[in-house]
């Protein structure tokens, strides 16, 4: 099923698809990843969402990522709540600020996603997973205390201290979030079996959007809620959003301690190699694996559609009757619901559909969404209902692609190949957000919907195409 130089990097690794007994185990320490996997999951049935919630490890996992995509997504909402009350005057546009703080969040995204995945695979992945959420959480928790330090201190190129503070203390939680990404999705195939891998998957999107939603439409009110609990227990002024963001983050933390991964820590503690011949070793596993490199195309050429769609849902707001174009979130949310129902049904009920016709089924609805977009640039509801259309079918091309991922990519690489990917779609983020705007001014919505919708068509049907039917047994094989 893999290339030659898959089956190099596959004789250094357990199999991560085999089944062991315990004598295996003895003989062999690194398949206890395996082992924890039986454990869990032999009394368990064979479909859906139930063998994966019966699985502690995971459930760890997952109790884990609610409470940290919750402080994740909260915290832009919060940097904006201190912009607002510590900084801004009355007259001025928020924009600039924001968009300094945005800036600060990606830089690290662009330059650490690759470095952060192989020291990903070096350390163990648990230990990442767990201080990377509690430094985080004492990073947020530290902001009120700066901030009063700052206060009444000479600006700097006419800008507060205090608001360096924040940009600095952004740009660390960024920072600390390219090692964490990683981990976290390499630590899925360590803990689930292959077969139950697009459940598992499915669950998280679900639970990522879920907080998308909370984060951005509730965030506000959730912050004012938490000051004003945070008054009454005496935490003191205004203080009570920080330690709601922090305090997730350190929650997260905390449920992670539970986890047990079933890592191979004495092939982590030998010695390595430079770090750019670690990364070099991902991009060349990279494109010699074929499923794990059309995966990962489909994904930036996902997220780059969604990233588009967050600067265009602003001008199509504008545009729509019976919204403004600051309620743009109702239209992101359409879509964030369209995808968390996509990615329950899939979960529980397409475990053996090949990853490839999914895959497809989504690029082609996903771009017959678009161009229902493009049509309805001025009747709300459809409007609304393409955008859940299009989260939909989104869900059925980003969820099996992260499984094949997962599920093709040897132990010691993921960390590489994540971390790869998670470079590849933070550009793939950027450039639209930079791009579409523009391409909007110039050509009109129309005409940039039904250019990302042929992007998205001929995305779809390459990897299709090219693909055949390479993984067409792809979930046969793990049975």
């Amino acid at each position: 099923m893999q290339s030659s130089e898959t089956g190099k990097n596959q004789k250094h690794s357990p199999d991560p698809t085999s089944d062991f007994t315990k004598s295996d185990l003895v003989a062999n320490p690194s398949s206890s990843s395996d082992d924890l996997r039986d454990q869990e999951l032999d009394s368990s049935p064979d479909k859906g969402f139930i063998p994966v919630l019966k699985n502690s490890n995971f459930l760890a996992l997952w109790s884990g990522q609610v409470f940290s995509q919750l402080a994740d997504k909260v915290y832009l909402v919060l940097m904006i709540a201190l912009i607002t009350s510590r900084f801004k005057d009355a007259d001025q546009t928020i924009s600039g600020w924001v968009s300094a703080v945005m800036i600060a969040f990606t830089i690290p995204a662009v330059l650490f996603g690759s470095l952060a995945g192989v020291y990903v695979d070096r350390w163990s992945k648990k230990d990442v997973l767990v201080l990377t959420n509690l430094l985080r959480g004492a990073l947020v928790l530290l902001v009120p205390g700066l901030l009063s330090l700052t206060q009444g201190s000479t600006s700097v190129s006419n800008l507060p201290l205090g608001f360096y503070v924040l940009l600095v203390i952004t740009f660390l939680v960024s920072t600390l979030t390219q090692f964490f990404a990683p981990a976290e999705q390499a630590v899925i195939p360590l803990i689930v079996k292959p077969q139950h891998l697009l459940s598992a998957n499915s669950l998280y999107t679900t639970t990522m959007m879920a907080s998308l939603i909370i984060g951005f439409a509730v965030g506000e009110p959730l912050l004012a809620l938490a000051d004003r609990l945070g008054a009454q227990l005496h935490f003191g002024v205004y203080l009570g959003k920080e330690v709601l963001v922090g305090g997730s983050y350190a929650i997260a933390g905390l449920v992670l301690l539970l986890l047990r991964t079933g890592e191979n820590r004495a092939k982590s503690n030998a010695e390595q190699p430079h770090v750019w011949a670690d990364i070099a070793d991902g991009l060349r596993y990279v494109q010699h694996n074929r499923s794990v490199r059309n995966a990962m195309i489909q994904q930036v050429i996902l997220f780059s559609v969604f990233a588009a769609l967050a600067v265009l849902a602003v001008r199509l707001a504008e545009n729509l009757p019976g919204i403004t174009a600051s309620q743009f979130g109702f239209l992101l949310a359409a879509g964030g619901i369209g995808m968390a129902i996509s990615a329950a049904i899939l979960g529980n009920w397409f475990d053996d559909t090949s990853h490839v016709n999914l895959s497809l089924s989504g690029s082609v609805g996903m771009g017959v969404a678009l161009v229902g977009l493009s049509l309805f640039t001025n009747n709300l509801w459809l409007a609304l209902l393409m955008t859940m259309v299009l989260g939909g079918f989104g869900a059925l091309v980003g969820i099996p692609m992260q499984t094949t991922i997962q599920a093709e990519t040897p132990e010691e690489m993921r960390g590489k190949v994540f971390g790869l990917q998670n470079n590849a779609i933070n550009i793939a983020l950027s450039l639209p957000l930079a791009l579409a705007g523009i391409a909007e001014t110039w050509l009109g919505l129309q005409p940039v919907f039904l250019g990302l919708a042929a992007l998205v068509f001929l995305g779809g049907f390459l990897n299709w195409y090219i693909s055949g039917n390479r993984l067409n047994n792809f979930n046969k094989r793990h049975k």
